[in-house]
């Protein structure tokens, strides 16, 4: 059954420099909340280059603010070489603050950068917080090792300032996984406003059938946005030209971010491997995880949380710089039997990997492990944001579903 409420609105920020976890998991909320709720309108801010390349159900639409890109050292550029930083961040920080006074949101969701990029996003929150606006920080379950994510919010004031703008900080994940915080001087305010939503569920869309999708036995590689999955999928060809007794047929997906030069030599390289198909991009991931045996990726956010939804067997090397959020998750999702983990070292190992690829398909699924994963996140969202939406007067019927 949906609900219906009368013109209620979220705005969400997604500030998206590198990769496209940001965006996704910004995307998958917003169409469960307007499955859940007629008559809500979700509008996304997004600064992803290729916010465009995904298909939004009705009621979900995105505004895209100029791309600012990551470099490997953690600092940033702007996407456009001849305009320069600071002006890219005042467009950005200018189109954020009038979309947030056109739009008017009920609630404002701000994804893991509880400022935004250098600070674009305080302005906006001032004034909303100011017109009532219910304020939500959204933390990923593993932000980062403590001792980087303490210095980085300590240098800009970050914890007063969540205590002091944000009504509710929402953790992508449940309390027995990982704490975001832990190791960070947290008071008691902040601790208060923290809900450990649980892992965000995914399901395949309807009726989008991905051109990728196959129906026979084949291992999935993927490196989420690809801006520094070569060495990964290397490792996995090195594996195959290798060992000849690796038979198992495999699916490459490049990423949208993987740099022309690095893709093409891939691409030049899996021709020459009969048993790997190698594409560089597909915007139904979801339905090609579903198809797989087993999946072999980095271990990001939202594909950790597609693996624990379709129940696949899988194999992660995670990133372990600039940032370990990958490597704390792997370890963890590793210690409790959900995955198997190689660091980057052993899966540059040609030898390691062939073994490690021969074991996937037989691995038994993350729901054999005798964890619980907890994946009921945007059943808990739903249901929060409906709570809110109650108590500021809109008109909450219940209606026949759509």
């Amino acid at each position: 059954m949906a609900r219906r409420v009368e013109d209620a609105r979220i705005l969400m920020y997604s500030h998206d420099t590198f990769g496209l976890g940001h965006l996704r998991r910004c995307r998958t909320i917003a169409h469960a909340l307007v499955e859940d709720y007629r008559g809500l309108n979700v509008l996304i801010i997004s600064g992803a280059t290729i916010a465009g390349a995904f298909d939004y159900r009705a009621r979900v639409d995105f505004v895209k603010i100029p791309s600012v890109i990551k470099l490997h050292n953690g600092e940033y550029t702007s996407m456009a070489s001849h305009i320069d930083l600071h002006e890219t961040l005042k467009m950005r920080e200018s189109s954020i603050r009038h979309t947030a006074e056109t739009f008017q949101p009920d609630i404002f969701i701000v994804d893991k950068e509880p400022m935004g990029l250098k600070g674009e996003v305080e302005d906006t929150l001032a004034y909303l917080k100011a017109q009532g606006t219910t304020l939500v920080l959204g933390l990923r379950e593993i932000m980062d090792a403590p001792h980087l994510l303490d210095a980085e919010w300590k240098r800009n004031g970050i914890m007063q300032k969540i205590d002091q703008y944000y009504d509710s900080v929402w953790v992508y994940g449940p309390p027995e996984f990982y704490d975001p915080l832990i190791g960070l001087d947290v008071p008691k305010s902040v601790r208060r406003k923290m809900d450990f939503v649980g892992f965000l569920q995914r399901s395949v869309s309807k009726g989008n059938t991905s051109i990728n999708a196959r129906k026979d036995d084949y291992i999935l590689i993927t490196t989420g946005g690809g801006g520094d999955g070569s060495d990964l999928v290397h490792d996995v060809m090195n594996a195959y030209e290798h060992d000849a007794t690796l038979e198992q047929k495999a699916l490459v997906v490049l990423g949208p971010y993987m740099p022309a030069a690095e893709r093409s030599k891939l691409v030049r390289k899996g021709e020459k491997i009969p048993y790997i198909e190698v594409i560089e991009f597909d915007n139904h991931m979801e339905e090609l995880i579903v198809g797989a045996t087993g999946v072999v990726a980095m271990g990001g956010y939202n594909t950790y949380c597609e693996i624990l939804s379709f129940d696949k067997p899988a194999l992660i090397v995670p990133r372990i710089k600039p940032r370990e959020e990958q490597l704390l998750r792997a370890q963890r999702a590793s210690a409790l039997g959900l995955v198997d983990m190689l660091l980057p070292d052993q899966s540059a190992d040609p030898t390691v990997m062939a073994e490690a690829l021969k074991r996937l398909p037989q691995r038994l699924p993350p729901s054999k492990s005798g964890s619980d994963m907890q994946l009921e996140g945007l059943d808990h969202i739903s249901q929060t944001v409906g709570h809110w939406l109650d108590n500021r007067g809109s008109r909450l019927a219940v209606v026949g579903a759509e």
